[in-house]
C-alpha cells in the first residue's frame, strides 16, 4: 500500500506511474524503445514533487550520460581488433545495460540532490517526525540508485545471452519470422522478474541507527532506531 501513496502529499499515485504499473504499462515501451523507457520510468517515482527545471535537469542529465557511455563503448569495441566478430556482437548487445544504469544513477542524483542539502524526515517508532537528516537522505538516495541499477539488469543482460543461443537452433534458423515474437517473450519474462527482484533489495521504509545520524537527531528522540522513506 505504501508504494501507491505519495509520501509527501498522501494522495494515490496515478496508476501508470506506480511501481506496480512498471510491467503492464512499461512493456510496450520497452519492446520498442528500451533506453527511453528506462529514463522515463526513472523520473516517475521520485520521493518529492519536483519543479519543471529539476525534472528537465534530471532528464537531460540521464540522457546525456547514457548516450555518451553507449557511443563511447561502441567505439571502443569497434576498435578492439583482437575480439572476434561473434564476441563483438555479444558485447554490443550488452552495452545498453551500463548506459541505462549510468542514466539511472545520474537521474536519481540530479532529481533528488536537494535532499542532500535539506535532508529528509526521520520517524520514531510511533511514526512521529523526529527531524530532518541529511545523512538519512544520502542513504535513501544511494539505496534508490542501487535499486535503479538492478532494475534493468535482467532485461538488458539476460535476453541477449539467451537469444544468442536460441538463434543458433536449427528450428529458428529455418523460421526467422519467429525470432521477434520469441525475443519479445524472453524480454517480457525477464522484465516481469526484474521488478520484484529490484524492489525487494531495500524496504521502502528503511531503518537507520540514531547513532549514525546528526547529533540534533539523537537529542530529539530516545529511540535507538528511526525510519525514513527511501523512495522508489
Amino acid at each position: 500500500m505504501q508504494a501507491i501513496i505519495h509520501p509527501d502529499t498522501g494522495e494515490k499515485i496515478f496508476m501508470p506511474f506506480r511501481m506496480s504499473g512498471y510491467v503492464p504499462f512499461g512493456t510496450p515501451i520497452w519492446l520498442n524503445q528500451s533506453h527511453n523507457a528506462c529514463v522515463n520510468y526513472s523520473n516517475r517515482n521520485a520521493t518529492k514533487p519536483t519543479p519543471t527545471s529539476t525534472f528537465l535537469q534530471g532528464y537531460f542529465g540521464a540522457v546525456t550520460s547514457a548516450v555518451s557511455l553507449a557511443v563511447g563503448l561502441n567505439v571502443l569495441i569497434q576498435r578492439a581488433n583482437r575480439l572476434s566478430p561473434a564476441t563483438q556482437i555479444i558485447i554490443q548487445r550488452l552495452i545498453p545495460f551500463p548506459a541505462v544504469a549510468s542514466a539511472n544513477i545520474c537521474n536519481v542524483g540530479l532529481m533528488r540532490h536537494n535532499e542532500l542539502s535539506e535532508g529528509i524526515d526521520v520517524l520514531d517508532g510511533n511514526g512521529n517526525v523526529v527531524g530532518s537528516s541529511k545523512i538519512a537522505a544520502k542513504h535513501a538516495i544511494m539505496e534508490t540508485a542501487f535499486t535503479r541499477v538492478v532494475l534493468p539488469m535482467p532485461i538488458f543482460v539476460l535476453p541477449p545471452i539467451i537469444m544468442s543461443y536460441l538463434e543458433k537452433l536449427p528450428f529458428l534458423q529455418t523460421n526467422r519470422r519467429l525470432l521477434l515474437p520469441i525475443h519479445s517473450l524472453v524480454c517480457l519474462a525477464t522484465f516481469s522478474l526484474s521488478l520484484p527482484l529490484a524492489i525487494s533489495l531495500f524496504p521502502q521504509m528503511s531503518q537507520i541507527e540514531v547513532s549514525q545520524l546528526e547529533p540534533e537527531i539523537a537529542m530529539a528522540t530516545n529511540s535507538k532506531v528511526v525510519t525514513y522513506n527511501k523512495g522508489l
